[in-house]
């Protein structure tokens, strides 16, 4: 386990660059619940349980189970963290100020890689139940980033007002899923036979509808009383986000084969013969896969912010809006790297990307509420060990050829800041 760098006081932003502009505190503990469960409960309850039961056969609920208190750990790492570093960034954040400025950028650069990903995988899935002609779906996903990248540009207020009304239409779309499955008949299946190593692939893949309660960390600068609302908030959208994906996994096995179809939910309704519903579930995918796009490129913003003000990426990164008192220029960047993916990439090739680096992201998480003293400490240091295990685990298990290239975006970041640290450094001397 690293050990905390010596370290002076932590001050906030405000007290080390008078001239940074901050953003407004503007959102309560309702607010960051809705963001955070609308970032969890996205396209992944629509579509991540393909490829996870595809590997965990029969038992999916044990992945299902595994990817639960990882998440949890990882919730518990981060809430105890972001009630003493309220401002945004999250882990790039607590990395730097527990373990190290090497550690912080590791855990910011594969949040803004695995995020930029997750957008291009909520786009893709958007457009993927709206039309099956491809190349109109990546036109409609194109420009379902150009639009929510404007309705971030335009204020974070409006970002969660628009999320608590896309999570209300997919709760609802969930909640008449659940009672035509639940009220059918069971139907018998077979299913694939598993291993210890396919049930922890299978976790893997499901954290990836987990991790969205990461967006309300990363803006802890946009949250009123941030060292009450951040945990609460964290912690109560992790819970509803577990209870609504354990209900819906009973549904699917109770009612079919999750592994035999791209989108179980609407061949499960439409197996039971409630052929009227797949039109609902269609649309709620949909609306589900737009709230979670909104919330990703809210929180990637914020840490590119984060980063963009201690010279890890470009400074002008580090602008926020004079009226909206939104990072624009990040979120600018953000919309045209999304935009190309969309345009270049496939839905199943940006998933295990996604997840291998927001697994690495939590394991520095779980590293540095490690570290923390005993007078800020919410809970036992086994759980921040939990975490770090669970998350290397499941990373190294995901599909090699994701994890792969994940690292080596990685390494190569590293070696480039490295070398360009060094040269800052000889021209200083």
């Amino acid at each position: 386990m690293p050990k905390p760098r010596s370290r002076r006081p932590w001050r906030k932003p405000t007290d080390m660059n008078t001239q940074q502009a901050q953003l407004a505190r503007r959102l309560g503990v309702a607010d960051a619940v809705v963001i955070g469960v609308g970032s969890m409960v996205g396209a992944g309850v629509f579509a991540v349980w393909a490829p996870a039961a595809q590997v965990a056969g029969s038992w999916l609920l044990v992945g299902l189970l595994i990817a639960a208190i990882v998440a949890y750990c990882n919730a518990a790492s981060s809430a105890q963290l972001a009630a003493v570093y309220p401002v945004s960034g999250g882990t790039y954040v607590y990395g730097r100020e527990r373990l190290g400025e090497w550690w912080g950028f590791a855990a910011g650069w594969c949040f803004v890689i695995g995020k930029t990903a997750s957008c291009a995988a909520m786009a893709l899935t958007f457009a993927t139940y709206v039309t099956d002609i491809n190349w109109l779906r990546r036109l409609i996903a194109l420009a379902a980033v150009l639009a929510l990248a404007a309705v971030n540009y335009r204020g974070v207020t409006r970002t969660a007002r628009l999320t608590r009304i896309l999570v209300t239409c997919t709760l609802v779309v969930l909640a008449l899923v659940l009672i035509v499955l639940f009220t059918a008949t069971p139907q018998h299946h077979e299913t694939a036979s598993t291993s210890p190593y396919g049930v922890l692939q299978s976790a893997g893949l499901l954290f990836f509808a987990f991790a969205g309660y990461a967006r309300i960390a990363t803006m802890g600068e946009e949250v009123r009383e941030p060292a009450k609302t951040i945990p609460r908030a964290i912690l109560i959208a992790l819970v509803i986000a577990i209870g609504i994906y354990l209900a819906v996994a009973l549904a699917l096995l109770r009612t079919g084969d999750p592994a035999s179809t791209t989108a179980p939910l609407a061949s499960a309704v439409d197996g039971v013969g409630a052929v009227w519903a797949v039109p609902v579930v269609r649309i709620g995918a949909a609306l589900a896969s737009l709230g979670a796009l909104l919330a990703l490129i809210a929180g990637i913003g914020r840490t590119a912010l984060a980063m963009a003000r201690n010279r890890d990426l470009p400074t002008w990164l580090a602008a926020v809006h004079p009226r909206y008192q939104v990072p624009h220029h990040a979120e600018l960047a953000l919309a045209a790297v999304v935009g190309i993916l969309v345009l270049t990439t496939d839905l199943r090739s940006v998933i295990g990307f996604s997840s291998f680096g927001v697994l690495l992201y939590y394991a520095i998480a779980n590293a540095s509420a490690f570290t923390q003293p005993a007078d800020q400490r919410r809970w036992p240091r086994a759980v921040n060990v939990i975490g770090l295990t669970g998350c290397v685990v499941l990373a190294v298990t995901l599909p090699w050829t994701s994890a792969v290239v994940a690292a080596a975006v990685l390494a190569v970041a590293l070696l480039v800041r490295r070398l360009t640290r060094g040269r800052a450094g000889s021209a200083r001397s």
